[in-house]
């Protein structure tokens, strides 16, 4: 990664680090080791806004959480996460969301979150994990539950969806309740397609009497109840992320259930889960009991 690059993640990383305060551009020129002229000219290079535009729309998208999840008063929210004063975080909100946050904290409805794209070292061999690496493999069950999707057409997978559809989907996936914590990636199987969509989408699954918001373009279907192999890697290098989806995929080819009395289930869709480098990667196969 050359200097560039590595200051403006180095930035990015002191904004999420330090996101309930109030960041200066001195304070994100003292860990790019650039000026502060200099340091907001590479932000705007590589992510297509200024800082100010990244921190607060940042702070929003983390504060729509808040009042989404958690009981609190609009001033806590407003002072925890550094803005001035009430009426500039009401005024913040509502441009961004078209809401107040007291109508948003009564009445949740999926919101467009902000999602930085963060920079990677591109430079490195993504593909290469040489160390001995273990995947772990559990039996899970779902319980039956509706997911909101956005289908494309062509897509079969995390990048190409991006191209059809936007990346920008999944701020909108996040912003609405899941009943698993967090937005999935799926790859439907044939029944749950359409003649001209996809077999990758992504959604949100929801409990099966939901009766929210559906945002326009998106659709609700049902999944049944179903068993998995939930396949996890180990915590990996954020430059790594190719290897570490690689590493399950390869995985998933060589294991054969009727080891533990199941076998591969293609009625139900295999779900993705965001690569969270902690965690390592994440993916559920569906598959049934042998008879």
């Amino acid at each position: 990664m050359d200097e560039q690059r590595k200051a403006v993640r180095k930035m990015q990383d002191y904004i999420n680090d330090h996101i309930n305060e109030d960041i200066t551009i001195d304070d994100l020129a003292a860990v790019s080791a650039f000026s502060p002229w200099y340091a907001r000219k590479l932000f705007i290079k590589y992510l297509e806004m200024t800082p100010a535009v990244y921190i607060r729309r940042l702070k929003l998208s983390k504060s729509a959480l808040r009042l989404r999840d958690e009981s609190c008063q609009i001033l806590d929210v407003a002072m925890d996460m550094g803005f001035g004063s009430v009426d500039g975080y009401q005024r913040a909100f509502r441009r961004e969301y078209g809401c107040n946050p007291k109508e948003y904290s009564t009445s949740p409805v999926p919101v467009w979150l902000f999602t930085p794209y963060l920079i990677i070292d591109k430079e490195r061999n993504m593909n290469d994990m040489s160390e001995i690496r273990n995947v772990f493999i559990q039996v899970v069950e779902k319980p039956a539950r509706k997911v909101i999707i956005k289908r494309g057409i062509k897509a079969t997978e995390y990048w190409g969806y991006c191209e059809e559809v936007g990346c920008e989907v999944w701020g909108l996936l996040t912003s609405i309740k899941s009943i698993s914590g967090e937005p999935v990636c799926l790859w439907l199987p044939e029944s749950m397609r359409k003649p001209i969509t996809n077999e990758y989408v992504q959604g949100v699954e929801v409990e099966p009497d939901y009766d929210g918001v559906i945002p326009e373009g998106f659709e609700v279907i049902d999944l049944p109840a179903s068993t998995f192999l939930l396949f996890r890697g180990e915590p990996f290098a954020e430059e790594n992320y190719v290897a570490a989806i690689n590493e399950i995929w390869d995985a998933e080819k060589k294991y054969n259930p009727e080891f533990i009395g199941y076998q591969w289930d293609d009625t139900n869709p295999r779900i993705q889960l965001e690569p969270v480098c902690e965690r390592g990667y994440i993916e559920l196969v569906p598959v049934k009991k042998i008879v």
